[in-house]
């Protein structure tokens, strides 16, 4: 009588270690699942914005952020074909913008030269979604301000999370 019992008690054991599993198995799965979801909408969005109403301002800030990257007073701006005009734009006030971030914080004030890219051949691909890259000194200094750059480097910051739930470590 007492063998059945730890027989049974045995049983139950392994019945609930195996459900454990299973649930933190599945746990795991949806939580992968819902990480690709979240990156596939961020991509859309990042599509969106290209085609917003707040893209013009999207545009004037990521060219102020590049020109704050950069630090040069020769830069040259690149953009889609389609985002010509926009850029065209806002270019004059992003530099405005960003005379008056470097007046601020460093007490000098800056007289940049910033044109926009007039090889169309040399324009940023569709793929890109959208933003510019901003070059200087013949194109050895390189700023990538695209939505594909940016949403990888959102994709690069996840990658240990990521890593972590598909292969957790064994305890």
């Amino acid at each position: 009588m007492m063998g059945v019992v730890v027989v049974m008690v045995t049983l139950v054991h392994e019945a609930k270690l195996s459900i454990q599993e299973e649930f933190t198995k599945k746990e795991k799965d949806h939580e992968v699942q819902e990480r690709m979801a979240r990156s596939s909408e961020i991509g859309t969005k990042c599509a969106m914005v290209a085609r917003g109403q707040n893209y013009p301002q999207l545009l004037q800030k990521l060219i102020v952020q590049g020109l704050i990257k950069i630090e040069e007073m020769e830069v040259t701006v690149y953009c889609r074909s389609a985002d010509k005009a926009t850029v065209a734009k806002v270019l004059s006030a992003a530099v405005k913008q960003y005379v008056e971030i470097m007046l601020k914080e460093s007490g000098i004030k800056l007289n940049p030269i910033v044109k926009i890219n007039e090889n169309s051949a040399r324009d940023i691909d569709d793929s890109t979604y959208g933003g510019v890259i901003l070059t200087a000194i013949n194109g050895k200094i390189v700023c990538d301000n695209t939505m594909a750059a940016r949403l990888k480097l959102v994709y690069d910051e996840l990658l240990p999370a990521i890593r972590a739930i598909i292969f957790p470590e064994e305890e």
